[in-house]
């Protein structure tokens, strides 16, 4: 059985867009790239083809793992879950003693994460680390490839 996905239904209706995309305009680009690299004569040693064949997988490939991850997607929804823990979808803020400064983590699957920007995966570390905890709780995490910890504690959590 395939693993579930975590989206947000922004991140759920922005990969539809880009699929439909892919699927359409897409395609017709790069059926285009092929059809003007076959003009330029014998394809056997055609540099411009063998590209327009390699990103026509490329975009082929990315439409299988686009629907794969939408018919394994579980749409995150505030509705259902216990507000007062930290679970997928969640807004937390937290303290970091040591070296004493609040972070924001938006906590979400790992298909729309983007640390740069506070969105972790409930699969990295930190949001392991996290998930089930509430306001007042410690969080350690555990820095992958060392011997440090870091500990948060939970100062609010969102919805």
């Amino acid at each position: 059985m395939a693993e579930q996905v975590y989206l947000t239904k922004e991140g759920y209706k922005e990969l539809e867009a880009r699929l439909l995309y892919l699927k359409s305009e897409g395609r017709v680009a790069v059926a285009e790239k092929i059809s003007v690299a076959r003009s330029f004569g014998d394809i056997s040693e055609n540099s411009e083809y063998d590209a327009a064949r390699e990103e026509e997988a490329l975009l082929e490939q990315e439409i299988v793992e686009i629907e794969n991850t939408l018919r394994n997607a579980k749409i995150i929804s505030k509705s259902k879950i216990n507000q007062d823990k930290i679970n997928v979808g969640a807004t937390v803020k937290v303290y970091d003693k040591e070296f004493d400064e609040e972070l924001t983590f938006k906590i979400i699957g790992s298909f729309e994460s983007d640390p740069a920007k506070g969105l972790i995966s409930n699969e990295s570390p930190t949001g392991k680390a996290l998930l089930g905890k509430s306001v007042g709780d410690k969080a350690v995490v555990e820095v992958e490839g060392t011997n440090t910890k870091i500990t948060y504690e939970i100062l609010d959590i969102k919805y």
